[in-house]
C-alpha cells in the first residue's frame, strides 16, 4: 500500500511538471506577442502624433479682446 501511494505521487508530480512546462511555453509565446504589439503601438503612436502636428492649426498667442 505504501508503494502504491508513492507511485501515485510520482505520477502526480510528473503530470504537474508537464503542465508547468506547457504553461511556461504559453507564457513565453504570449510575452513575445505582447512585445510585438507594444512595438506596433509605439510606431502607431509616433505616426499619429506626427500627423496631428502637421494638421493642427497654429493658434496665435494673443490677448483676448476684453483686455
Amino acid at each position: 500500500m505504501h508503494e502504491d501511494r508513492l507511485v501515485k505521487l510520482e505520477i502526480l508530480a510528473a503530470e504537474q511538471e508537464r503542465a508547468l512546462g506547457e504553461l511556461s511555453d504559453q507564457i513565453a509565446l504570449q510575452w513575445e506577442q505582447i512585445e510585438r504589439m507594444q512595438r506596433k503601438l509605439d510606431r502607431l503612436t509616433e505616426r499619429f502624433l506626427a500627423l496631428e502636428e502637421r494638421t493642427a492649426p497654429e493658434i496665435p498667442v494673443s490677448k483676448p479682446p476684453h483686455w
